[in-house]
């Protein structure tokens, strides 16, 4: 009787030592490990990604991205301050208006990178 449903389930017992080995030499900290997790999670809200994408072009203000967006500036405001924990965005003050940019080039490869990705 044929498996169903269980293509890609390995049958045998046997551990590769070396493999093994050398996976475990590569793997970085579980504190970077975690680190990265939670990176991803703030690219996993569709807003924040938006707004990423809104940010490549230019610095905006977040009555420039609510309003991109059609939402309100209490929700951008909310995913404005996610984004800048996670440090992916930050802010310059010019007089009133509070103005958000990409924090670095790396925020810009790491969303190019999941395009391609997902376009494959």
């Amino acid at each position: 009787m044929k498996n169903r449903g269980l293509e890609g389930v390995c049958d045998c017992n046997a551990i590769h030592e070396e493999v093994v080995a050398a996976a475990a030499k590569s793997m970085p900290q579980e504190e970077i490990l975690f680190d990265l997790a939670e990176l991803f999670k703030v690219f996993g809200d569709t807003t924040r990604v938006k707004i990423l994408c809104a940010l490549f072009q230019n610095r905006m203000c977040v009555c420039d991205i609510a309003a991109l967006l059609g939402m309100t500036k209490s929700a951008i405001s909310h995913q404005l301050r996610v984004l800048k924990q996670s440090k992916l965005v930050r802010f310059k003050k010019e007089g009133k208006v509070v103005y958000y940019s990409l924090a670095d080039d790396h925020v810009k490869n790491i969303f190019d990178q999941g395009i391609i990705h997902v376009s494959e």
